[in-house]
């Protein structure tokens, strides 16, 4: 239900988008000042790849982050601590009211674990080796139980359908930019010269930085919500210990893959624009907030 509101929440941006585009004439406007464009087709056309390529890369999520990150996938138990790693998510899938997710360890010194999938009952978490190696087993746990909570609120797939709608307007309003630099400014007729290329790929990088500030502050603010979802599964006490030792060990290097950093438990510190981008809020502001509750 969660996925089919938030997509047709974004079917109804378009069409009202598109219905504002008709309202004010803008294709009119725009073939007045030598600009032949069919706004509405366009905007489905980039809808179409916005879309798609954000579902494809969710469908793909387990198989790549198995391959990206070295996840060894833990089908039975061959030590203590493997057989304490299955038990406590199945306790805390059953908690959730999730189904089993596959549950895996990648090799990594520092302490990080995350959870992806394109289905709540059908999802991965992994650990890191390090966390495994130096965490209490209640920090583990709570550390565990927030990426359970991420699986529990539909994390995956709702930034994935943001994504996708971020992804329909950057490709939409960076070819309406190349398109009227192309027949206003460099005058062409028929079909597209060189610089509608051009500035289409400038446009679509400065856009799609822009955008993205919009996705990471989503990726922040479902953060808190699984600090929230951890406390309750985990304990509080625990979850905020957790972070804590998360803070201690910041000096550590980041050792998941770019593309996975947005799934783990922490992430690289930033400032200025880089902070904008970030994907997690700063473990102090996290632990603050569960203080407060």
């Amino acid at each position: 239900m969660r996925i089919l509101l938030f997509l047709a929440t974004n079917i109804a941006v378009l069409v009202l988008v598109s219905l504002i585009f008709n309202l004010l004439g803008l294709e009119g406007i725009l073939a007045n000042n030598g600009v032949d464009l069919n706004l509405s087709s366009l905007l489905i056309f980039c809808a179409l790849f916005g879309f798609s390529g954000s579902f494809i890369s969710l469908l793909l999520s387990k198989w790549m982050a198995k391959r990206s990150a070295g996840v060894q996938i833990i089908t039975s138990a061959q030590s203590r601590d493997e057989q304490w790693l299955l038990e406590t998510v199945q306790s805390l899938a059953k908690e959730a009211g999730i189904g089993m997710p596959e549950v895996g360890i990648f090799p990594s010194d520092a302490s990080n674990a995350f959870a992806t999938g394109w289905n709540r009952n059908n999802a991965l978490v992994a650990v890191s080796t390090g966390l495994l190696r130096r965490f209490e087993q209640s920090e583990a746990r709570a550390v565990l139980a927030h990426e359970i909570g991420h699986v529990a609120n539909g994390d995956m797939i709702t930034l994935t359908l943001l994504q996708g709608i971020v992804n329909t307007f950057v490709m939409f309003f960076a070819r309406i930019i190349g398109h009227t630099v192309d027949r206003v400014i460099f005058k062409t007729q028929r079909g597209y010269g060189f610089g509608y290329y051009i500035v289409t790929i400038v446009a679509e990088i400065i856009l799609g930085i822009l955008a993205s500030t919009i996705v990471m502050w989503f990726s922040r603010f479902r953060e808190y919500r699984a600090d929230e979802a951890g406390a309750q599964l985990a304990g509080s006490t625990h979850m905020i210990a957790a972070l804590q030792r998360l803070k201690a060990e910041q000096g550590l290097p980041q050792d998941l893959p770019g593309e996975m950093t947005a799934f783990g438990i922490r992430s690289a510190k930033g400032t200025g624009l880089a902070a904008l981008l970030r994907s997690h809020p700063p473990l102090d502001d996290r632990i603050l907030a569960l203080q407060r509750q």
